[in-house]
């Protein structure tokens, strides 16, 4: 008996052992569950119970200054998933992955991948129409799947495409800001996304009376520029044209600024692109030829072409439009008045030869202005060693081309100057070269010409408000520093006038509108080896008052006007000019050469349904000749259609086409007079029996229909002439 009691002791001992060590185990692995891996496990729960869903918010708007949308976001749809949940309720996961892929227009292994995940949420696509998540929840319901979800989005869209493409610039798949005014106001744009908490039960199913939890979105903030979407598509239309009438090779800027203020109303780059499609084959390159190339090749393109901001981005030697700085700077310092004695004759500096750009036939003695209007180079050069190296590099630093101008669009470059000049570099940059600046440097500078010597800080930007429209903040006008007095500014505005009126800028006459200009043919790194020029041109307007300022920039130019500013750019910028003056409703002030001109001119009247006598005896009033065309010249015949119609502008003599049988218009071949004078064009039209709608002066260089091409008679045909002796 005693062994056997001792035996069963035993046993119980190690019973108690065994289950001590259990409870010991069994407590560290609770103990282990709930204080290592408790937070991941509740995680795990929360996650399996709930879902999580974030909201984007809506992007903020773009305006432009008068509060038209350049940037908005509409309300479109994404679908998510809890990728638990999806598994949990799905009968195949792969045939669900399968079926949502074909809704939404995935592919099926991306969808897969996302539902294997070990998360509570994935995002399956973004910016899709209602239309689509109405059928994905339609699928998800008659399938009783759950963990789908059919959530608001926002989606970023341009309404003018590529109008201010650099500008605005654009966003990314996540609707974060990539370029422009999209990249560098992301912040204030982008807004904090909110959220909706969902309970579920053990398998996924929404809890028939749990709620849903939402944290509101913060929209995002509105951004307002100092952009004129109307000035904005003048610039760039008139770019354009100059682009395609020039075979541009290399790309052109436009820019428009209040040199009151210094904000800029137009800044067009070209080429660009569309802001609602950044990424695709861009303008000259076929969508074969892009897909053809390699991922990197495509974003090397985009990059240094199609999306560089050349108004900012790029430098360049400005050429003659630098004269006007020299001017100034001589006049401020006292070295030269508009009537001091000089002369184009040769200077050399440092045994270097500098000629005036008409050498062949020089200007010879004339007044400083006179030097100016006519773009002479050795007259900068004696003006800027009259003031010295010291004093001449002050005013360049002066007007801003040391440093950048603090704008805020991405990616301003840093200009390019001798660390260390020289006479010689000082004698050639007197007249814009061996240096390079941005675009916005030198309008900002003749922003400071034209209003009284103040240097303003570029704006791009007017103001940041929010949804109701309350002020978050406003960018006022900020003057840099005065450079130069209001008397030398005022003599500087009427000098650059003579360059526009009697000098190298003819070409950007504007009847009735005072325009101050100057000028700018500039040398590239390939102007030996490819003839490679950047013709400009930069001007104000009105001189006596400007409320405007443009920049026109062509950067290699090989079109048949050559590669001159005066010739090519000029046309551009008066084409700007005067669509913007009149647009700003300035009021034109006709001078006595303007109104002689405009004498000339007469809106044709309206003589159908009169009888031939009265329509001579109308017609004489206006000093207009006439031709009848039909049977017969009976003074009591009716006149049934005329040609030019009514209210057409033509010049006085020209000859109305009168028709008194019903009939087609008759038509004559267009002669071509390209290269002739306004008079000589003039009489080669109305030999044909066609009158001439004059544009510009000077000689004829383009004709609105081809030659030979057949035009009714009577018909004004649009010639336009250009000054193609200037530099």
């Amino acid at each position: 008996m005693a062994g056997t009691s001792l035996s069963v002791k035993k046993r119980l001992l190690v019973m108690l052992i065994a289950f001590t060590v259990f409870l010991i185990a069994l407590t560290c692995r609770v103990g282990w569950l709930q204080i290592v891996k408790g937070s991941e496990y509740q995680k795990l729960a929360f996650e399996q119970q709930n879902t999580n869903r974030q909201i984007p918010p809506k992007r903020g708007t773009i305006y432009d200054r008068n509060g038209k949308k350049l940037a908005i976001s509409a309300s479109v749809e994404q679908v998510v998933i809890n990728p638990r949940q999806v598994r949990e309720s799905s009968k195949d996961i792969e045939k669900t992955a399968e079926e949502l892929a074909e809704i939404l227009d995935l592919k099926v292994e991306n969808v897969l991948k996302k539902i294997r995940k070990n998360t509570g949420y994935e995002i399956i696509k973004r910016r899709i129409d209602k239309e689509i998540g109405d059928q994905v929840r339609k699928w998800a319901k008659d399938n009783k799947l759950s963990g789908v979800f059919v959530d608001e989005d926002t989606k970023r869209y341009y309404p003018n495409n590529n109008l201010a493409a650099h500008v605005i610039g654009f966003t990314g798949a996540d609707n974060q800001g990539l370029n422009g005014i999209e990249a560098i106001f992301d912040d204030y744009l982008k807004g904090v996304p909110g959220k909706i908490l969902t309970g579920s039960d053990a398998v996924g199913n929404k809890l028939p009376f749990g709620e849903e939890k939402r944290i509101d979105v913060q929209n995002g903030l509105d951004i307002v520029l100092t952009i004129d979407e109307s000035i904005q598509y003048f610039a760039q239309k008139a770019l354009e044209k100059a682009i395609a009438d020039n075979t541009v090779l290399n790309g052109a800027a436009a820019i428009v600024t209040d040199p009151r203020t210094g904000e800029i109303l137009a800044m067009v780059s070209k080429p660009d692109f569309d802001l609602n499609a950044p990424f695709a084959a861009p303008e000259g390159i076929t969508d074969e030829e892009w897909a053809r190339m390699t991922e990197d090749e495509r974003m090397e393109t985009l990059y240094k072409k199609i999306w560089r901001n050349k108004a900012v981005v790029d430098t360049y030697e400005p050429g003659s439009t630098f004269k006007a700085i020299t001017a100034a700077a001589a006049i401020e310092e006292g070295i030269m008045t508009p009537d001091t004695p000089v002369n184009d004759f040769p200077v050399i500096v440092q045994g270097h030869k500098i000629n005036c750009w008409r050498s062949y036939r020089l200007h010879g003695e004339e007044t400083f202005k006179e030097g100016v209007y006519n773009s002479c180079n050795p007259v900068f050069v004696r003006a800027a060693q009259a003031m010295g190296i010291e004093t001449f590099y002050k005013y360049v630093k002066a007007f801003g081309f040391m440093n950048r101008t603090g704008v805020e669009i991405v990616g301003e470059a840093k200009s390019i100057f001798h660390e260390k000049p020289v006479e010689v570099d000082m004698a050639v940059a007197s007249f814009g070269q061996r240096f390079q600046i941005t675009p916005l440097q030198l309008i900002n500078a003749y922003g400071a010409l034209a209003n009284g010597g103040k240097l303003m800080k570029p704006l791009i930007v007017k103001e940041i408000k929010d949804s109701e429209g309350n002020i978050v903040k406003k960018y006022e006008p900020e003057v840099v520093r005065n450079v130069i007095s209001e008397e030398t500014s005022r003599q500087i505005r009427e000098i650059l006038e003579g360059v526009v009126s009697i000098g190298t800028g003819k070409n950007a006459y504007i009847s009735g509108y005072r325009v101050a200009g100057k000028t700018g043919t500039s040398e590239t790194t390939e102007t030996k080896k490819n003839n490679r020029y950047i013709a400009s041109f930069s001007s104000f307007a009105p001189a006596d008052n400007p409320v405007v300022c443009v920049l026109v920039i062509l950067d290699f130019p090989t079109g048949p006007f050559g590669h001159q500013g005066g010739v090519i750019a000029a046309p551009v910028a008066r084409e700007i000019l005067e669509d913007t003056l009149e647009y700003l409703g300035v009021e034109r002030r006709y001078t006595e050469k303007d109104e002689a001109s405009m004498e000339q001119e007469v809106y044709v009247p309206d003589v159908r349904e009169k009888t031939i006598a009265e329509a001579r005896k109308i017609l004489a009033q206006y000093d207009l000749r006439f031709k009848v065309d039909g049977e017969g010249n009976n003074n009591d015949m009716k006149v049934l259609d005329q040609t030019p119609k009514p209210d057409v502008s033509v010049p006085k003599k020209s000859v109305v086409v009168l028709y008194t049988v019903e009939q087609q218009n008759q038509t004559v071949k267009m002669p071509d007079v390209l290269n002739m004078t306004v008079e000589e064009a003039t009489n080669e039209l109305n030999k044909r029996g066609l009158n001439i709608k004059v544009i510009g002066s000077g000689i004829a260089v383009r004709q609105e229909f081809n030659p030979g091409t057949q035009v009714d008679k009577g018909k004004p045909v649009e010639v336009e002439f250009r000054h193609l002796d200037t530099e």
